[in-house]
């Protein structure tokens, strides 16, 4: 086939508050494919009518990807191109665009992106904080325990990392960072692009006791300093007696079964181990 013939998977960025996010070629593309596949149409649909835009929409998102996929492959087998758009920002971001991109790449199509706006850099390049080297982990588990793994996972990464938290989980995942990296310089982005955009930079101590006054409000980008090596210095020095050690990381901001996961961990013993040593103790 032609490559000019080939169907193409366009994954498009959409505004991540304010409506100039968009870009000229993206609005002129979402006007002359004959479909978007969007994760939200009712989102898409105030964009698009914004922008008099009258594209065909159709439902793609986390909850249908797996039966919708296979159809919007199809549809692009009879030669068709596609837009595919997330709610904010770039699709394949913490949403379902990078499953279809998948399936297009697979079945031979082009893909090709519609650059745009994107939170997590848009922070970053903010945040004051080293931008050379950056891993990307958006948003945490919503357990406390895979939330730790996932932290103590990237704890001694030298990059400057990057979260995103919804307002009414940001004290929880605030404290839970301090507990697992320590107390490190963060800039904290929220409702970027928006009217009521603001930064704030400090430490973790800083932006935490600013919370406990201050009701968290919008989308937020958490920008978390690298490990610099402080901690390991800090980790030697580990007590080495159970309940000490529990003491060491309830002191840190972890409750106590957390304390106790954790140390059991760093003093190679079960948590039936640390739990009787506790109860001896006390």
């Amino acid at each position: 086939m032609n490559e000019n013939m080939i169907p193409t998977l366009y994954l498009c960025a959409t505004p991540i508050g304010n409506l100039e996010d968009m870009t000229y070629r993206a609005v002129r593309m979402l006007g002359e494919v004959e479909l978007i596949a969007a994760e939200d149409t009712r989102h898409t649909r105030q964009l698009l009518t914004h922008f008099d835009i009258h594209t065909k929409l159709t439902s793609y998102h986390e909850h249908n990807k797996l039966t919708k996929g296979p159809e919007l492959i199809e549809y692009m087998r009879e030669g068709h191109d596609l837009v595919c758009v997330s709610d904010a920002g770039l699709p394949g971001i913490c949403d379902p665009g990078s499953h279809l991109a998948g399936l297009a790449i697979e079945a031979g199509f082009r893909v090709t992106p519609l650059p745009g706006a994107n939170a997590g850099l848009s922070a970053l390049i903010c945040s004051g904080l080293d931008t050379t080297r950056f891993t990307f982990i958006g948003f945490l588990p919503k357990t406390g325990r895979k939330q730790q793994e996932v932290l103590e996972s990237v704890q001694h990464y030298p990059d400057t990392l990057i979260f995103y938290e919804a307002p009414h989980h940001l004290k929880a995942t605030l404290k839970a960072m301090h507990g697992v990296l320590g107390d490190r310089r963060v800039a904290l982005g929220r409702e970027l692009t928006k009217k009521f955009e603001e930064f704030q930079r400090g430490t973790l101590t800083e932006i935490l006791a600013h919370y406990e006054e201050n009701a968290p409000r919008g989308e937020y980008v958490i920008i978390v300093e690298g490990f610099t090596g402080e901690v390991t210095a800090c980790e030697n020095e580990l007590p080495q007696e159970p309940r000490a050690c529990c003491e060491y990381f309830m002191a840190q901001g972890l409750d106590k079964k957390e304390a106790m996961r954790k140390a059991a961990k760093a003093l190679g013993l079960s948590r039936r181990d640390i739990y009787q040593a506790m109860l001896t103790d006390e």
